[in-house]
């Protein structure tokens, strides 16, 4: 072997090994991101299994974060002067509305943001509102904890009205002037006239993209291998 193929072999090594270590260590961590989504859907289904929390608790806690994806059943009323309509909002494959309604907890100050459910909007008229009816009183909120709505894509212009791509929960509290707290709540359960479906997902931490990944980058180093066995050894081999 000449001197000059004798170094070029030795750094096309070098390249294959530094990109093969690489592309497997990079599958071992999407590997790793999997197992620690998996264990945290693991304690957010013992959250769900626990028995519900009521309004008293869901108030004091000092950390109302803590008790994200466990079951409520929280008494108190309705502020429906505040009730927002989230737009481009899908359900059963149907563009529609998100409809949120702050709901006052019986017996303290706090208000929590309830994701009551999905209705179909008017596409005659785009600016009317659906009729969504709205008891009064002292009610029963059955429902599970959970982030603020998510938030799309909007363009620049007006945050206010009835109808709203996006709702930001600190901008939200400023504007009403409510003692919110940092949670909201999906309704899973009402009156069948509300006109409201509640068709919500599991929660979902997407852990299999992330084997989707690892599955690739293991691919590549496979590819990796086969093409340096093929150009380096066998390629090279005398006839």
């Amino acid at each position: 072997m000449s001197p000059l193929w004798s170094r070029r072999f030795w750094l096309l090594t070098s390249a294959a090994l530094l990109a093969l270590g690489a592309t497997l260590s990079l599958g071992v961590w999407q590997l790793s991101r999997a197992a620690q989504k998996l264990a945290l859907h693991s304690v957010i289904e013992q959250r769900m299994a626990l028995p519900p929390i009521d309004a008293a608790t869901l108030a004091a806690a000092p950390e109302p974060g803590a008790l994200m994806h466990r079951r409520a059943s929280l008494q108190g009323r309705w502020l429906p002067q505040h009730a927002v309509f989230l737009d481009n909002r899908q359900m059963r494959g149907l563009p529609g509305f998100f409809v949120l309604t702050p709901f006052q907890l019986e017996g303290s100050g706090a208000v929590l943001l309830v994701q009551r459910g999905w209705v179909q909007r008017n596409f005659v008229d785009r600016a009317r509102l659906p009729a969504v009816a709205t008891p009064a009183g002292v009610l029963v909120l059955q429902g599970r904890i959970a982030p603020p709505p998510s938030k799309l894509y909007e363009f620049q212009g007006a945050k206010g009205g009835a109808i709203r791509q996006n709702l930001d929960l600190a901008e939200f509290q400023t504007e009403t002037g409510l003692a919110l707290l940092p949670v909201s709540l999906l309704q899973t359960t009402g009156p069948a006239d509300e006109g409201l479906l509640r068709d919500w997902p599991e929660p979902s931490l997407g852990n299999e993209k992330h084997y989707g990944y690892a599955f690739q980058w293991f691919g590549l180093s496979a590819l990796i291998v086969i093409l340096y066995v093929w150009f380096q050894i066998v390629r090279r081999r005398p006839s």
